[in-house]
């Protein structure tokens, strides 16, 4: 009797909180705790870092936003097309993964922002995706203004990009991987150049998809 009770009361409390979203996995960054007065008492509510608004040029030369990502869970890197170092396994790597989940080809968009927009006009971009064998429609390449592309991964990507004389190409970035949700959270990091990493990042984005978006045909066969 005391398990059904106790079972009850956890019914109970997980019935009144259930308008409040499940999550299945961490929101990534530093968040902002505020403080509120409520009937008298104060309450506290977490914060999340939430990607901004941007707006950048794609392989096409048609200029895209992340207004034109509604609905969609964005798998994204930084990477410059003359790097020689970690770029092309990241390539590589990510093409795997797009590869992986065709299936699921409508929910997630792929983005690779260029760090080095001066080298990596639309065309460049081009000859990029067609050496690489690229050929996934929910992919997209963009490029745009240097010192906002670096500020948006350092802030928000939790992604490191910045010039770099002393580094192979003049850049030096992260080999990282982010999944980012509907409601433009971070939810997960991974290292773009390890498959066991590039493994789990399609467990997670899965699981997401399956979990909190109630996309049921998003399990792993």
């Amino acid at each position: 009797m005391k398990i059904l009770y106790l079972s009850l009361i956890v019914f109970f409390f997980l019935g009144c909180n259930s308008k409040q979203k499940v999550r299945v996995l961490p929101i990534v960054g530093n968040y902002d705790v505020e403080y509120d007065t409520i009937d008298g008492k104060e309450v506290s509510d977490t914060v999340y870092p939430k990607i901004p608004f941007f707006q950048f040029t794609n392989q096409e030369g048609k200029v895209v936003s992340s207004k034109d990502l509604k609905g969609k869970v964005w798998i994204a890197d930084f990477f410059f097309t003359k790097c020689p170092t970690i770029c092309p396994t990241m390539t590589a790597q990510l093409k795997r993964l797009s590869i992986k989940t065709k299936d699921l080809i409508d929910q997630i968009q792929f983005i690779s922002f260029s760090i080095d927009p001066n080298t990596d006009q639309p065309d460049v971009l081009r000859k990029y995706i067609t050496k690489n064998g690229i050929s996934s429609s929910n992919w997209m390449f963009l490029t745009g203004d240097e010192n906002k592309t670096h500020q948006l991964g350092v802030e928000y990507f939790q992604v490191f990009a910045n010039k770099d004389i002393e580094s192979a190409g003049g850049y030096a970035h992260s080999p990282a991987f982010v999944l980012i949700d509907k409601e433009g959270y971070v939810r997960g990091v991974y290292v773009g150049t390890e498959t066991s990493q590039v493994d789990q990042l399609e467990k997670d984005v899965r699981k997401l998809l399956k979990y909190e978006y109630n996309i049921e045909h998003a399990t792993a066969e």
